[in-house]
């Protein structure tokens, strides 16, 4: 197997790409709201080290919350790392601090468009590494079981997959 630093890291570098992609259209929003009839779900893993979310909400989102930026929001604010917003739940305003590698969906229903992001943990953080993933055909029945270092690794589809056949 060839030595990670030999290689180019287009994984890595797309999904910089397409998390940016999420910052950006975050920070038009920031600079002259939104526009028309767009409106942004954002999926994020609420256990994902950086998340700052009131106690009673990770309770009742335990793993995976999705917000909506679409009427009623405040304090948005986006950078290379967060993004934060104030919302209102039962009536009261919430501030959320949400890491960009924490969001695991973003879509703008009003033009049918939609990012999926590959899961990421604390550990691997933004340089995610799917090469820990177990993706040979011997480890087909360990999809969303453990990795060969017994990590817990959850479902993941890689290209490299489909490259072997």
């Amino acid at each position: 197997m060839t030595d990670q630093d030999d290689i180019l890291r287009y994984d890595r570098m797309v999904e910089r790409a397409l998390r940016g992609v999420v910052r950006e259209a975050v920070e038009e929003v920031m600079d002259g709201g939104l526009p028309g009839d767009h409106h942004f779900y954002i999926t994020f893993m609420t256990d994902y080290p950086g998340v700052k979310i009131p106690d009673y909400l990770r309770d009742r989102y335990p793993g995976e919350m999705t917000i909506v930026l679409q009427y009623q929001f405040s304090n948005l604010s986006v950078n290379d790392t967060q993004m934060e917003v104030t919302l209102s739940f039962n009536n009261k305003p919430e501030h959320l601090i949400v890491p960009l590698g924490a969001i695991s969906i973003f879509a703008d229903p009003s033009v049918n468009f939609a990012l999926q992001f590959q899961p990421m943990t604390g550990e691997d953080g933004p340089d995610f590494d799917p090469d820990k993933l177990p993706l040979d055909e011997e480890d087909e029945g360990e999809k969303g079981g453990k990795s060969g270092n017994g990590e817990k690794t959850g479902e993941v589809v890689s290209l490299d997959q489909f490259r072997k056949k």
